[in-house]
């Protein structure tokens, strides 16, 4: 994550992202997943929990069934937003990864004091119209990188959660996850902006438990 700004607020870019995704699943561990409400305000949330998507040869993931109009995001440039809905409830949210035509993603599954991807979405108020938008100021949702590091020691690798359908391919140590309570920058708020564009959403964040769980939802 290159800096090309404030030195504490960098906005991570599509050549960060034109990666494997498990590499770049590691590397988003303590980056800030930030969104912009309607009125402005933007708030900053700390990732502390990650999984990867590999590509069509992964059979958990929803590249593996080949092109769809649910999927069709992830098969896009790197850098692009991939939202689908989980059990006609959740809303999923990833970042697509690697290079174009090759289904890969990273599922966002803890940032903030929010614990488990359908709680992110809810609480943050992201649904399926940042689906196919390019993560950036104008879709209002982006990600920046940290000034602070996650050092090897602190991040566990264990199986993804809920893809038991998927085989061998279950069990493969593809979810990331930092304890939340080892980073030392905590969520933040920031002032309105002066002039916020595109679509934007409206957050209605609540406050889940930090101790990190295996959540399905």
């Amino acid at each position: 994550m290159r800096a090309s700004g404030p030195r504490t607020h960098v906005v991570v870019t599509a050549p960060f992202f034109d990666r494997p995704a498990d590499r770049v699943a590691r590397d988003l561990l303590g980056a800030w997943l930030v969104v912009q409400a309607a009125d402005g305000r933007v708030t900053r949330h700390r990732i502390f929990e990650t999984e990867a998507y590999l590509g069509a040869h992964d059979l958990a993931c929803h590249g593996s069934r080949g092109l769809t109009r649910r999927n069709a995001a992830m098969f896009g440039p790197a850098g692009r937003w991939y939202v689908y809905l989980c059990y006609g409830m959740h809303w999923m949210l990833n970042i697509v990864t690697g290079r174009e035509g090759v289904p890969a993603a990273v599922l966002i599954r803890g940032a903030g004091d929010h614990v488990g991807p359908g709680r992110v979405t809810r609480a943050l108020g992201i649904d399926r119209s940042y689906d196919g938008l390019r993560a950036d100021r104008r879709a209002g949702l982006w990600l920046e990188s940290s000034a602070v590091s996650v050092p090897r020691r602190l991040v566990a690798r264990t199986p993804r959660i809920g893809v038991a359908y998927a085989g061998a391919w279950a069990e493969k140590p593809l979810r990331f996850v930092v304890d939340p309570a080892r980073l030392s920058v905590p969520s933040a708020a920031v002032p309105r902006m002066a002039s916020p564009q595109g679509p934007v959403p409206r957050s209605n964040r609540r406050r889940a438990g930090r101790r990190i769980r295996r959540a399905s939802s």
